[in-house]
């Protein structure tokens, strides 16, 4: 299998609270801030609180869901003092972080109150280092690889970790130690790479995002008339055949897939997404044959 070359990772942004109520990556960041670099570390971390409004007062967001306003267009439009918090924020974040590269690797924290154990969400499936560095935690976490948009400064490499399930405003110590351990392999990689060690290639799945599925709503109110099935609640990434249950109506029938073909579902109920009509996401699951890495000089 052909080598890959792959510069440098020598500078590394780590994002905490881009949403203001997922307290794990808010904690992690506050704890990394307290210990100050003393210029002998192999890597340069740039430690960031995404959200620092929206933290303080521990909501999702202030004004507007700050991981919808990386898109070029909302980066590049003009803001006054009357636009809104996270807007500005986006293209404070996107100066200090995504412009010119000034930070090789961006790992941006989230949680989910979705079952989804410990989750890699990449912008791209060809970005190599992000999927040695995916390959590298697999084997510990058997974690699972989203190939869907990692949100924030989208002209960063960048590599969202979701950890759930944990509910908004509560931090569990489970999911912290998860979330700073899964960080701190992420480093090793890292600082490995950066000395010439070679890491084989080999495949690792990753699954696509398809579509995402609503609530049933009631005709008349627009208000959801069922819940996630109680046989598909917290089951992620687990396969959903055509005819599984799907959503328990309120009035106590069973919907069921009506897909044509089997996907993996994720982020099943997630808190944050009945504002945004979501019920869960559904995926493909597919193999990407990754090269050996080498460095390039």
């Amino acid at each position: 299998m052909k080598a890959v070359a792959m510069p440098t990772v020598s500078r590394v942004a780590v994002c905490g609270g881009t949403h203001g109520n997922e307290l794990a990556g808010i904690y992690l960041v506050r704890e990394m801030l307290k210990k100050r670099a003393d210029g002998t570390e192999p890597v340069s971390v740039v430690t960031v609180m995404s959200n620092p409004r929206a933290a303080q007062l521990c909501v999702r967001y202030v004004e507007t869901d700050l991981n919808r306003c990386f898109t070029r267009a909302a980066l590049s439009a003009p803001v006054s003092e009357t636009s809104p918090y996270e807007m500005i924020r986006s293209q404070e974040l996107n100066a200090l972080l995504g412009a010119q590269r000034s930070v090789d690797l961006l790992c941006d924290l989230h949680n989910t109150t979705a079952n989804t154990g410990l989750c890699l969400i990449t912008y791209s499936d060809r970005d190599w280092i992000c999927l040695h560095i995916c390959k590298h935690l697999q084997f510990p976490y058997m974690l699972d690889i989203c190939y869907a948009k990692a949100y924030l400064c989208p002209t960063s490499v960048s590599i969202s970790m979701e950890i759930g399930p944990q509910p908004h405003g509560v931090v569990r110590s489970v999911i912290f130690s998860a979330m700073q351990e899964g960080v701190q392999l992420m480093m090793d990689w890292i600082c490995q790479f950066n000395s010439g060690t070679l890491f084989e290639g080999g495949w690792v799945d990753v699954y696509t995002m398809v579509k995402n599925i609503d609530y049933p709503r009631d005709s008349e109110t627009h208000m959801i008339s069922a819940a996630v099935h109680p046989d598909l609640q917290d089951r992620d990434f687990c396969l959903l055949h055509p005819g599984d249950p799907m959503f328990l109506c309120f009035s106590g029938e069973t919907l069921r897939y009506r897909g044509k073909e089997a996907l993996y579902p994720f982020f099943i109920n997630e808190g944050a997404y009945y504002e945004k009509g979501v019920a869960l996401s559904l995926a493909r699951k597919r193999r990407i044959c990754i090269s050996v890495n080498k460095l390039k000089y």
